[in-house]
């Protein structure tokens, strides 16, 4: 007879408990085990030979954490024990008062960030999950789809390049679900390395899975996810719930077994004719991705693509999506799906469009419905999300926001930083977010990188303009890689020559924004920029050359030119 003793993080009641005994009395040559709540840890009697993996195994499955007791006997502290208003539990202020008790709803960019640094200040944190911990970044958003594109960047050079005469192309064989395993097993790498093992290592905060909504403006009450209920009383709240593919109201389409980003990033089939509604910065990464992987993509777009930003981004990469096959069809809003026999067929003003599969990708919408915001006072825009203002506090005394679940462009990096900030106006602080110099990459082929005005954002805040577009075939870098697409443009203030804005569209666009970006945080202007020190052959000198754009002409400069 072999008996083991195991340390259990995440149990909140009985039942829990009740849950990992099953579950341990299920693996094979285990003949009992016993399990107590209050002592978070188990005890197990098996066969001789049994070790103690299988058993960790089989509770970690259950969403738990599970290690072997290295101290039998003894109670474990750490992540997950419940402090929830015991005045001696948890961090202590420096007066020896008990540390402010701060909640967190979610457990993605904003909400760890938020987290992590009320615990830096002193903070005890209660971050609640009703999911997978890590949130959209990490899970379904950000890795898995970059990886994605990046396997396709590199089946679309094996199949064609600039240099196909001397290198003759070897199209390859696609074999998506062995791209899945690979992508899937770096998400969870991740997953594991950036949020599940940072949480396990902070003993400050206590996770608790389930779902959250409020009672009032200090209470949540939590349905937690192995049965059971949990109220909880709170000094500070951080909301960080995220945002979910927001489905266009087409006649129809909820009646058929259409994909949103979610499922297309999790198929291990490339299907032959994909279709996409919508023309977010989603629908042109995931279209283009499917494209190179072998599907025939048709784009239906309602207006143009990247009808938002300046119209040469959306003619630059339309055209650069029709050159590769991808046929993309503009103000073609789709009136009408159906699905029959394996086919959808969507009713559109450029006539019927049939496809094996259908992505809809038509923005994100924020997750509130649940929580019962009015209860707490928290205000919200008409599309459900949180308002908060540049410290991050929503109409609520007491009650944060950060990431996209509010009113804040939705991208990580904002989200993150939201958080964080949050954390510290929560505890005592000032910290305010400044989105005047917000980077943005659409991590397409030829890439599309903006930072600060647009010409028609200008205009529109009363700033008169002057602009210069370098085209590519100006850029030694993109001459000696025979690839020569887009363009690079610098809007600068009138008057001053201040740069204000710029706007990429290039192959690695995305690694020459930030240099942008800190030029017009830095208020320089475009003559100050060109007369900077750029490495020669980089795609970033493109900011130079289109700099010098504005008193010289380019072309009649040697390589190199200062």
């Amino acid at each position: 007879m072999s008996r083991h003793e195991l340390l259990i993080d995440g149990m909140t009641c009985t039942s829990c408990a009740e849950h990992v005994r099953q579950a341990l009395e299920k693996v094979p040559s285990v003949r009992s085990a016993s399990v107590s709540f209050p002592r978070k840890r188990a005890e197990i009697e098996a066969d001789p030979g049994v070790g103690p993996d299988p058993l960790v195994a089989a509770v970690t499955a259950l969403g738990y954490r599970a290690r072997v007791s290295d101290t039998p006997g003894k109670s474990a502290g750490g992540l997950f024990d419940e402090t929830f208003g015991c005045p001696d539990g948890g961090t202590k202020r420096v007066s020896g008062e008990p540390a402010l008790h701060v909640t967190v709803i979610g457990s993605g960019g904003a909400a760890m960030a938020g987290a992590l640094k009320a615990v830096e200040l002193g903070a005890r944190v209660t971050l609640i999950e009703r999911g997978t911990i890590g949130g959209t970044c990490v899970n379904v958003g950000c890795v898995p789809s970059k990886i994605m594109i990046r396997a396709a960047h590199i089946a679309h050079l094996r199949r064609e390049s600039p240099f196909d005469e001397g290198l003759p192309p070897t199209p390859p064989v696609v074999l998506r679900e062995r791209l899945l395993a690979q992508q899937q097993g770096r998400v969870e790498e991740l997953r594991h390395a950036k949020y599940e093992g940072i949480l396990a290592s902070t003993p400050a905060v206590t996770v608790l899975r389930g779902e959250a909504r409020f009672m009032d403006a200090h209470t949540l009450t939590v349905a937690l996810c192995h049965g059971g209920t949990r109220e909880l009383s709170f000094d500070r709240c951080l909301v960080a719930t995220g945002a979910s593919p927001a489905i266009a109201p087409i006649q129809g389409l909820a009646d058929t077994p259409y994909w949103t980003s979610t499922e297309a990033l999790a198929s291990d089939t490339i299907p032959e004719r994909l279709a996409v509604i919508g023309s977010s910065v989603v629908a042109v990464e995931l279209a283009q991705a499917f494209a190179r992987l072998g599907s025939r993509v048709s784009i239906l777009a309602r207006r143009t693509l990247f009808f938002r930003e300046d119209p040469a981004i959306g003619e630059a990469v339309t055209n650069a999506f029709r050159l590769e096959g991808i046929e993309v069809l503009e103000h073609a809003q789709a009136s009408q799906v159906a699905y029959a026999n394996g086919e959808f067929v969507m009713t559109t003003g450029h006539g019927e469009r049939r496809a094996d599969k259908l992505l809809v990708a038509t923005g994100r919408a924020p997750n509130t419905r649940n929580l019962n915001l009015e209860a707490a006072g928290i205000k919200v825009d008409a599309q459900g999300a949180i308002i908060v203002d540049r410290a991050m506090r929503t109409s609520a005394p007491h009650i944060f926001a950060a990431g996209d679940c509010t009113d804040q462009p939705q991208f990580v990096y904002v989200a993150a930083a939201a958080g964080s900030r949050a954390a510290i106006n929560m505890t005592g602080g000032s910290a305010e977010l400044d989105l005047t110099t917000m980077p943005k990459v659409t991590f397409i082929d030829p890439q599309v990188a903006t930072v600060g005005y647009s010409e028609a954002e200008a205009r529109h805040d009363g700033i008169e303009t002057v602009s210069r577009t370098l085209t590519l075939d100006n850029v030694p870098r993109a001459l000696a890689n025979f690839d020569t697409r887009g363009f690079i443009k610098l809007v600068a203030e009138a008057g001053t020559g201040r740069l204000i804005g710029v706007q990429a569209v290039a192959p690695e666009a995305g690694e020459l924004i930030q240099a942008a970006a800190l030029a017009i945080r830095h208020r320089m202007t475009v003559q100050e920029l060109a007369d900077q020190l750029f490495p020669y052959l980089t795609m970033v000198e493109g900011l130079k050359l289109a700099a010098q754009t504005f008193t010289k002409d380019v072309k009649r400069l040697s390589c190199c030119a200062g």
